[in-house]
């Protein structure tokens, strides 16, 4: 198995070397060597952001089948909210858990109550914290591994509570294995997901944990079976399916949702990879140390954006509003006690069992001296590029051409700008050997 295993992959037969992927990817994971798009897995997060731009679909998210269903007991499907903004206003939470049911699990657990849970812990744990400011949801995995891979100083920053779909899987686990008599591996839990960052919490969590998930779907491959079941679905009365619908967690589909339900003060919302690395460099910088937690996603608009969706972002964004103003305007809030809430935190219930890491990436050298050495051929050879970060030579800026060089992995040939001086010292090579042979022909 590879060391970081990631959920997208290259369709070399579909890829038409646009390389706007290459451009997109915030953590600079993206390659094109002779005709070949490669991801560097050691800097992929996986946040999706280059299936959003390939216009030829030729990156593909790795998902998990319903045929993985058969290798269980017992299953679970566990889907995100973000599921629930994916179909028409009148389709409510219950009527998609009870849809989800008819496509073969023999058990649907909605999450969103998980998330309205773990809202209350991380209002308790931002009530005690006494670290460095400001804390970093952790609820998009994108995110974490963006801070992983490009902001290591500020793991001890990202919240250390557990993820919703994590704490809920362990917890059926242990429920069911005492209930039916199953032994915990013979129970399998499935993630509904429109995020490709969460299809790797399986075969490697952010932290050094162990994941409780057995399979990850993805929405857009369930939509279609789930919107073919949900004709056959009763629907009950409008009322009664708001009074099932969890508004803490429903918030989590969406950017400031949580901060708007769970009423949060001083907390700074933003989405989107490119506004988000504007904020986390503000926060390196030490300038938003007055702001208690700053919530961010990786998909425009939150989890509904996610590069796993059907639906516009913007429809499901505005379902999402209009559901929550529902919901207020009701005083409906179908979550937990938070004084339960508060007792499974002190608990420590809800707390991460491992601190998050930074990830390594690739060193110039083992060897102090040599990459010493490197790192100053490095800069050399950058000095002298056009610095105009055209993508042209297959690295997505000039001191990334830099560094593959230097580790052999490119030419300096393979700049375009560097061409007619090649061609000017080939010239003069050439020259010179006509003058040897004609000077060796005629002494």
């Amino acid at each position: 198995m590879s060391r970081y295993p990631h959920s997208v992959r290259v369709d070399a037969d579909r890829c038409d070397g646009r390389r706007r992927c290459l451009r997109v990817c915030p953590t600079e994971a993206i390659r094109v060597r002779a005709g070949e798009t490669l991801i560097l897995e050691d800097r992929c997060i996986d946040c999706g952001e280059c299936i959003t731009a390939c216009p030829s679909d030729a990156v593909v998210p790795r998902t998990d089948s319903f045929g993985d269903l058969g290798r269980f007991k017992h299953t679970v499907v566990i889907p995100s909210p973000t599921l629930y903004a994916q179909f028409g206003r009148a389709i409510l939470p219950d009527k998609i858990l009870r849809g989800l049911r008819r496509l073969g699990f023999d058990e649907v657990f909605d999450l969103a109550i998980t998330c309205g849970d773990t809202s209350l812990a991380i209002e308790n744990l931002l009530e005690e914290h006494k670290g460095p400011r400001p804390l970093i949801f952790n609820g998009c995995p994108a995110v974490v591994r963006l801070i992983q891979v490009k902001y290591p100083n500020l793991v001890d920053h990202i919240v250390p509570i557990k993820l919703p779909q994590c704490l809920a899987a362990k917890e059926i686990k242990e429920t069911r294995s005492r209930e039916l008599g199953l032994r915990p591996e013979e129970i399998g839990t499935f993630y509904v997901t429109p995020c490709p960052a969460a299809m790797i919490d399986i075969q490697q969590p952010a932290t050094e944990g162990e994941s409780h998930l057995d399979g990850v779907i993805s929405i857009a491959d369930v939509y279609g079976p789930l919107l073919a079941a949900l004709e056959s679905v009763d629907v009950e009365s409008y009322r009664r399916g708001l009074e099932s619908i969890c508004i803490l967690g429903m918030g989590w589909a969406v950017a400031g949702g949580m901060h708007r339900t769970l009423r949060i003060d001083n907390v700074l919302d933003v989405s989107g990879i490119s506004e988000i690395i504007k904020t986390l460099d503000d926060v390196e910088r030490g300038r938003l140390q007055n702001v208690a937690l700053v919530v961010a996603y990786s998909c425009p608009q939150g989890c509904v954006g996610g590069a796993l969706t059907v639906e516009n972002r913007y429809i499901s964004y505005n379902k999402v509003l209009r559901l929550l103003e529902t919901l207020e305007r009701e005083h409906i809030e179908a979550c937990r006690d938070k004084r339960e809430v508060r007792e499974r935190y002190r608990r420590r219930i809800f707390h991460m069992e491992h601190p998050y890491v930074p990830r390594p990436l690739r060193s110039l050298d083992r060897d102090l001296g040599r990459a010493i050495s490197k790192r100053k051929r490095k800069e050399e050879i950058y000095d002298g590029l056009p610095k105009v970060d055209c993508g042209i030579c297959g690295a997505p800026t000039c001191l990334a051409f830099a560094e593959d060089v230097v580790m052999g992995d490119a030419r300096l040939t393979d700049c375009i700008f560097q061409a007619p001086r090649r061609i000017k010292e080939l010239t003069g090579e050439i020259s010179r050997l006509l003058d040897a042979i004609g000077g060796g022909a005629n002494p």
